[in-house]
């Protein structure tokens, strides 16, 4: 009982030597202001801590860190975006881009403008700005379905997308938008690009792009490593939705993780192409409140007689000249 009774006597003269130094920092801050009138209270920022400091834990030093992440810019605001972010020229493959080519009646466009509408909807009973497109397998849409939702988006007024490409085993949003595919996001997550450099933009206004970045050995540990939860809550007040191509759910971890960096899934399996038990997987890698819809992709126009008269009935009206 004795020790116990010397620690807490300890920490008390501790406590009370502290408090005599912080009241004689604050007489002495007063001092500096007499003959005004008024008491000045000044206002101390430390400085912030860099990335480095926030990914190490307290027994690392700094110096530790393999990749340290670069220094985001500042101010990070829309104005610097728009001066920073390299303008590229595009040459979208208009066959799978759907509105590039300026044909608003073209097949598929009125149904992403639903998609679209029902993403609206769900957003006023969730918080959803952060989307991950995923799929079950290779080969069911994904990429086109995520590329075309962004195009689509921006096509409203004054909205902005961000659409990433974080499919670093296979990549193929570069090739549909006809850019490069470096530096990109795997470039950023190894502490080698900032923000600014890995994004870039195309001729369709409000429309960024971050490609996939270098080729990697270790994808999933780089994906995990956290940075790109980091830079999506830093980007995030610039935009309006950020649309992310997953890699397939069922061969690799990849999209489990990125979805928890996500506000929602949307999941897009192929019409009598997607096995049943492989989209049951796929479904089951995500947690119950994080799926917001699924996209059947892949179906045949002639298979639904709504959608034909549509595209026979108005899109003829919209082509043809007014007499």
């Amino acid at each position: 009982m004795s020790r116990i009774h010397e620690a807490l006597k300890k920490a008390e003269e501790e406590r009370a030597s502290q408090a005599r130094v912080s009241h004689a920092g604050m007489s002495q801050a007063g001092t500096a202001s007499e003959g005004t009138g008024k008491p000045t209270f000044a206002t101390v920022a430390a400085e912030p801590p860099s990335f480095a400091d926030e990914l190490t834990p307290p027994s690392m030093p700094a110096s530790a860190v393999s990749h340290p992440m670069p220094s985001f810019s500042s101010p990070f605001s829309l104005e610097a975006l728009r001066a920073r972010c390299p303008q590229r020229p595009w040459k979208p493959d208009e066959k799978t881009m759907l509105f590039f080519n300026g044909n608003d009646t073209a097949c598929g466009t009125e149904e992403f403008r639903t998609l679209r509408s029902r993403l609206y909807h769900a957003r006023e009973k969730m918080t959803l700005k952060k989307i991950l497109v995923a799929s079950a397998l290779p080969k069911e849409g994904k990429s086109f379905t995520a590329a075309n939702l962004a195009q689509v988006i921006v096509r409203q007024h004054d909205r902005r997308v961000l659409l990433i490409d974080a499919d670093l085993r296979g990549p193929r949003l570069h090739l549909m938008l006809g850019t490069n595919d470096s530096p990109g996001l795997a470039d950023y997550l190894q502490g080698a690009d900032d923000e600014f450099s890995i994004m870039q933009r195309g001729p369709m206004e409000n429309l960024f792009f971050i490609p996939s970045g270098r080729q990697i050995n270790d994808p999933s540990e780089l994906v995990a490593n956290g940075r790109l939860k980091l830079l999506l809550q830093r980007v995030e007040p610039l935009f309006d939705w950020i649309i992310i191509d997953s890699p397939p759910a069922v061969p690799v971890s990849d999209a489990s993780v990125l979805a928890k960096a996500c506000d929602g899934v949307l999941m897009v399996v192929r019409s009598n192409a997607t096995p049943v038990d492989m989209a049951r997987r796929a479904r089951e890698e995500f947690p119950d409140q994080a799926l917001v819809g699924v996209v059947l992709n892949g179906m045949n126009a002639d298979s639904i007689p709504y959608t034909r008269y549509y595209y026979e009935t108005y899109g003829k009206n919209l082509t043809e000249p007014k007499p």
